[in-house]
């Protein structure tokens, strides 16, 4: 999907079909995923499995497992803060999410409370954001299950640049109402 196409968006997600191990990038290139703006996130679980839960009624109903990604992914939001969490949903085997990025720079030590001087911190960027957010859930739903197999997550996660307010609208409409479209949605299994 080109980065300001939003309607492509049930066509389905190229990181999380099955694949050879050769994979292409498919960030955009030369872009910085550390600045300001706003980004479609998805992550897929492992081989599509439906650890979240089930959708009954056109209603997700989450699980342990589901409600350990819901809550994980607002926290998200609260333990950064120049991050905010936007329109989302947990869906059996994959997550969908809007995440903002706001006053993203190169922050000076002047700027950080307690910082060594001559040390810049780096803002985080999108994947920063989903390694933590997958990270979080992965031990704690391995706390749950009382083991670390099978994997949580697919690798990689795929990404969209939100760049106006009629994609970032029809985004979040999709994003709102993935459960009552999920026995077409491509990830339906």
């Amino acid at each position: 999907m080109r980065p300001d196409d939003a309607s492509d968006l049930q066509s389905g997600c190229v990181q999380c079909a099955p694949t050879d191990r050769h994979r292409r990038s498919i960030r955009l290139r030369g872009y910085d995923y550390s600045q300001n703006g706003l980004y479609f996130v998805t992550l897929c679980c492992h081989e599509r499995q439906s650890l979240f839960g089930a959708v009954a009624n056109d209603e997700m109903r989450l699980n342990d497992a589901g409600r350990v990604a819901h809550t994980e992914w607002e926290k998200t939001g609260a333990m950064r803060e120049n991050i905010e969490i936007h329109a989302f949903v947990v869906m059996p085997n994959h997550v969908h999410g809007i995440i903002k990025i706001v006053g993203a720079h190169c922050m000076r030590p002047d700027v950080v409370p307690d910082m060594q001087p001559g040390r810049v911190q780096r803002a985080p960027t999108v994947g920063d954001v989903v390694r933590g957010y997958k990270s979080a859930v992965t031990k704690r739903i391995n706390q749950l299950r009382n083991a670390s197999i099978p994997p949580v997550w697919q690798r990689n996660y795929y990404e969209h640049i939100i760049r106006n307010e009629e994609a970032y609208l029809k985004i979040a409409e999709y994003i709102q109402t993935n459960p009552q479209r999920w026995d077409e949605d491509t990830y339906h299994v």
